[in-house]
């Protein structure tokens, strides 16, 4: 069975708390995390606002995973860069 085209293959760090990120399809865009790791609301992502811990992004099984167990929702990222050309989760 073929992978879901909106699974993750590629992740790369950009500077300002950014993502480049590549799926399946080959559809690629930017991911804007910035406002969420410094926001008051951002629970457990607040971590990320650690430049070292959020450099330490990665892919496991088609979705962009941070260590800790944080992760981000391939479908709902690459939905939105399929329309906008980026994804800022909130």
């Amino acid at each position: 069975m073929p992978a879901a085209p909106w699974r993750v293959r590629r992740v790369e760090v950009l500077p300002d708390f950014e993502l480049k990120v590549e799926f399946n399809d080959g559809l690629s865009g930017t991911v804007r995390m910035r406002r969420l790791v410094q926001s008051q609301e951002a629970g457990e992502f607040r971590r990320l606002a650690d430049p070292t811990l959020f450099s330490q992004v990665g892919v496991e099984l088609g979705v962009v995973t941070w260590p800790g167990g944080l992760d981000l929702a391939p479908d709902a990222m690459h939905d939105s860069i399929a329309q906008r050309g980026e994804f800022e989760p909130r």
